[in-house]
């Protein structure tokens, strides 16, 4: 696992630790941007475009890089194009941010597997989302991520709670559960657009758990009641105010973070106005960073889509 030392407003952070046992650990905070994976004219990955947007959130002052998630595209991804995107994410953060590598399926075996690879390729951490399709017991879930945390030779892991697209939902008690039995789980993505999910966490758990949320319009909200930071699709387009939202939130000046994150909230809506990540992917292109395609069985956002997400962009960018 990488160790490093970010630097962000005058504030350094660690993020590589280790505790007595030499288990290794991540303490988690901040904004983490959700990289979208960007595509050559021949659906090709484009790695130069990649290695540009990875510079361009280290620039902004992101708190890590989120590879190979659902933002961006892993379930049309080679095994290949996962492992390259990941070790060019780590080649070009070069230390300065953790790279937590996006790397769970349906399938446990092949979970641990992907798992080991990007481990070995220098991630940081892995997030491992719930296993989609087979909407397993949540038994089911907890054994499952029991045996993938527990491959790993106590690297850390990110749980990754998205119900509404793996149709399963990981509850407090069986988040509990696996947090007892495996204590390289160290947070938890919680993208359930329910901030109550996040309080009962926190409740159960405390300090246990990191709790990110996984819904950028949820941020500030989940902050409140004890989540540390967010894992970010709009951070693609932009880092530096996504980012200083959490930490205007965590220095605790709400007021201010409010205000900022308020006239975020329309940017937010706009890169889910279609399936992501087709809108982010449309922002990114009018940014001129790269192309807006997506891979079936996705689609690129339409015109109609593309229009009013430019408009919102032009107009919040108005306000900068």
């Amino acid at each position: 696992m990488a160790e490093g030392r970010q630097i962000r407003n005058g504030v350094a952070a660690d993020w590589g630790l280790c505790d007595r046992e030499g288990m290794s650990m991540l303490a988690l905070q901040g904004a983490y941007t959700a990289l979208v994976t960007p595509f050559t004219e021949e659906g090709e990955v484009d790695l130069g475009a990649f290695e540009a947007l990875v510079e361009r959130q280290i620039a902004g002052g992101i708190s890590g890089l989120v590879p190979c998630g659902t933002t961006g595209e892993t379930p049309t991804l080679t095994d290949s194009e996962q492992i390259e995107l990941v070790r060019r994410a780590v080649a070009v953060a070069a230390g300065r941010v953790p790279v937590i590598a996006g790397t769970g399926s349906f399938s446990t075996k092949k979970s641990i597997e992907a798992s080991k690879r990007a481990l070995e390729a220098g991630a940081s951490a892995v997030m491992v989302v719930m296993p989609y399709y087979s909407k397993p017991t949540q038994e089911g879930l907890v054994q499952h991520m029991v045996a993938v945390a527990g491959a790993l030779g106590g690297a850390p892991v990110v749980l990754y709670n998205i119900p509404g697209r793996t149709g399963v939902d990981l509850g407090p008690e069986a988040t509990e559960r696996i947090c007892e039995k495996a204590t390289n789980v160290v947070a938890i993505k919680e993208a359930t657009g329910n901030v109550l999910r996040c309080q009962e966490l926190k409740r159960r758990l405390g300090d246990r758990l990191t709790v990110l949320s996984g819904d950028d319009g949820l941020t500030l909200p989940m902050m409140a009641v004890g989540a540390s930071g967010v894992i970010s699709v709009s951070s693609n387009v932009y880092p530096g105010p996504v980012g200083e939202v959490v930490r205007l939130a965590l220095g605790g000046d709400f007021a201010t973070a409010r205000r900022k994150h308020l006239a975020l909230l329309p940017v937010h809506d706009a890169m889910f106005l279609e399936a992501n990540p087709g809108p982010v992917k449309a922002a990114c292109a009018w940014k001129g960073w790269m192309r807006a395609d997506v891979r079936l069985p996705l689609v690129a956002a339409s015109e109609g889509t593309r229009s009013r997400i430019e408009a919102i962009l032009r107009a919040y960018e108005a306000t900068l």
